[in-house]
């Protein structure tokens, strides 16, 4: 019964290892929070701005902030969310600009520019 118990452990442990090496949304880190994020978003459903309180509803965080992680991470949250609603037939357009470490600003924009 424990050789059972261990085997399905290390099969658990390794299929997370296999799943986790090739997800797409990972992030190079060397630390925890090496960068800092600062944003601002906008965003506009079939033509209406939206305002703080429909962007946080929307997209579950502030239209602007600061995150600890890659900038990559805030962009995907925002992609996944109208990847997603745009098969329900909605056209949004955001546009996200961010700071890096403090650095020169960026700019993202979905959908995305060809």
């Amino acid at each position: 019964m424990r050789t059972l118990i261990a085997m399905l452990l290390f099969a658990f442990q390794l299929g997370a290892i296999v799943y986790a090496r090739f997800v797409p949304t990972r992030y190079f880190c060397w630390a925890p929070y090496d960068i800092q994020t600062d944003y601002v978003a906008t965003a506009a459903v079939d033509g209406k701005t939206l305002t703080e309180a429909e962007f946080r509803k929307r997209y579950r965080r502030s239209s602007r902030g600061f995150d600890n992680r890659s900038p990559w991470h805030v962009i995907d949250m925002f992609r996944q969310v109208e990847e997603k609603r745009s098969k329900l037939g909605e056209q949004a357009t955001i546009v996200m600009k961010y700071r890096v470490n403090g650095k020169e600003a960026q700019e993202w924009r979905w959908p995305p520019q060809p």
